[in-house]
């Protein structure tokens, strides 16, 4: 073929390739239900004046305990911050509020988010938290596919326990039994605390409200302290999305939401495990809880080991991995748990075999 024909099949071939990435892109950039996106009307639009505000106090006359515990928030302090009107205090989630005023209280004069969808009311939040990397992904991650609004987890008024208390109403024992409490000492002060991030309760009980399968998993003797306060379920997952598998938080490897706390598994090492690097952590431990020692999948750690090093998965070429050597009778008590001689089964850096 002559270089001018080789040429014409290159920038064919790349033009190709530059329209299937614009292509994927475009996918990417969009919501996951586009037909289920009504845009809700902008609280503050261009034919909105700075007349059309009133301002938080005014609002303060009728709304008094929800303007009392707003005023704890971070969004109040946005006032102190000098932001424009449409852009601060609750007219930047409500919208103007000179007609609602001067309607009597008009409902329909303001944005109440009542007749709202849960994705409406995300895309209202959105306007002002998405371009950050914890938000970023809101739109690709599971919530947002299943209609869990910010709303559902964010009280934008402060938490409902706190705004109880301001408002005087009643309120349980906050060490009152509950199969969603976490156990321990840390039970009886942790609805005291003020939740972070205006949650409306405090990890892990908010998470539980919907993944309450997770409390038989973290019930288990052996599991990550999450129910005892030690750790919460977003120091693992990012809640507001992400590309991984159940939104955890990998930024670089497979596990680098594990090596955060168990950076001695990390490496690289000079002679490396291969199932940790290529399969990660979740290939021998069960992450949230087990029955077993160390939150290994099997109660036995040769019963683990033998699912790759064994002669008849070798035999039938489903794993390329070394066999039990022929001394090693696994009938005897000796060799049952291999990681009593196998000790830096995570990588090593001095044996092959993973001695000490």
């Amino acid at each position: 073929m002559s270089p001018v024909k080789l040429l014409k099949t290159a920038l064919v071939a790349g033009c190709a390739a530059l329209g299937v990435l614009y292509t994927a892109s475009s996918s990417f950039s969009k919501p996951a239900d586009p037909g289920d996106q009504k845009q809700t009307k902008p609280a503050a639009s261009a034919k909105n004046s700075p007349e059309d505000y009133v301002g938080s106090e005014t609002c303060k006359a009728c709304h008094e305990a929800q303007h009392e515990s707003f005023m704890k928030t971070a969004h109040a302090k946005l006032q102190k911050a000098g932001w424009k009107a449409e852009q601060q205090g609750c007219e930047s989630c409500h919208g103007p509020g000179k007609a609602h005023v001067e309607g009597g209280g008009d409902k329909t004069k303001i944005r109440t988010f009542a007749n709202e969808s849960p994705k409406q009311i995300s895309e209202g939040c959105l306007k002002c938290h998405a371009g950050k990397e914890e938000h970023n992904n809101f739109k690709r991650g599971e919530h947002w596919r299943n209609d869990v609004s910010c709303t559902d987890c964010h009280s934008p008024h402060f938490s409902t326990r706190l705004a109880e208390k301001i408002a005087g109403a009643p309120q349980g024992k906050a060490d009152a039994p509950s199969t969603l409490m976490p156990v321990g000492a840390f039970s009886a002060h942790s609805n005291d605390l003020a939740p972070l991030k205006m949650l409306v309760k405090n990890e892990p009980q908010l998470c539980l409200t919907c993944h309450n399968e997770m409390k038989g998993q973290f019930s288990q003797p052996f599991h990550h302290r999450v129910l005892e306060g030690a750790m919460k379920c977003s120091d693992c997952h990012n809640p507001h999305g992400g590309f991984e598998l159940k939104q955890a938080r990998l930024a670089t490897g497979a596990d680098a939401s594990c090596m955060k706390c168990h950076a001695d598994k990390q490496g690289p090492f000079v002679f490396e495990h291969a199932p940790s690097k290529v399969e990660g952590c979740a290939i021998c431990h069960t992450p949230h809880g087990s029955s077993n020692p160390k939150m290994l999948k099997r109660s036995a750690v040769n019963q683990l080991c033998l699912e790759c090093h064994s002669n008849v998965a070798l035999k039938v070429g489903e794993i390329d991995a070394p066999g039990a050597p022929s001394f090693h009778n696994q009938a005897t008590v000796r060799y049952q748990n291999c990681t009593t001689c196998h000790s830096k089964i995570h990588g090593s850096n001095t044996n092959k075999v993973f001695f000490r």
